[in-house]
């Protein structure tokens, strides 16, 4: 069988400099290392956010990758974090939309989202209890009735 070893999220950025500031701020992130065109386009640059990879590139509109656009968000990356309050507020301040929460949920978890400058939405949680899955579906009936 072939198994899956890692999966790194690759977002494509209009500005990747502008990224790592932001992704630093918020998330503490550090850069690893860049690969940089001559013109000065970030063609790849790979951050370390908590035990996390994750890449970013700038657009390349001649091989069709290119940033969100629009609000809405095709997918959302899930980071669970010691404090979702405390990181959404530092993300508001670095700019980011919060979307929903920070609120308590069905599934023992206090989280929000936010969408960050660049259009790629994050849900940041932290637990706030264990519950079973049979729980969890109990609430999520209740919950769309």
């Amino acid at each position: 069988m072939n198994t899956i070893s890692e999966a790194f999220p690759y977002f494509c950025v209009a500005d990747a400099d502008a990224a790592l500031a932001f992704y630093g701020e918020v998330f503490s992130a550090e850069e690893l290392f860049r690969l940089t065109e001559p013109n000065g386009r970030v063609g790849h640059l790979e951050l370390r956010i908590g035990p996390m990879t994750l890449m970013l590139s700038e657009p390349f509109p001649e091989m069709n990758i290119r940033p969100p656009s629009g609000d809405e968000g095709a997918y959302c990356l899930h980071l669970h974090v010691d404090d979702c309050d405390e990181m959404a507020q530092r993300a508001l301040a670095a700019g980011a939309e919060i979307l929903s929460g920070p609120a308590d949920q069905f599934y023992g978890e206090r989280s929000c989202r936010i969408r960050d400058p660049f259009g790629h939405h994050w849900l940041l949680g932290h637990s706030i209890e264990e519950i079973s899955h049979e729980e969890m579906q109990r609430r999520y009936t209740a919950l769309i009735g």
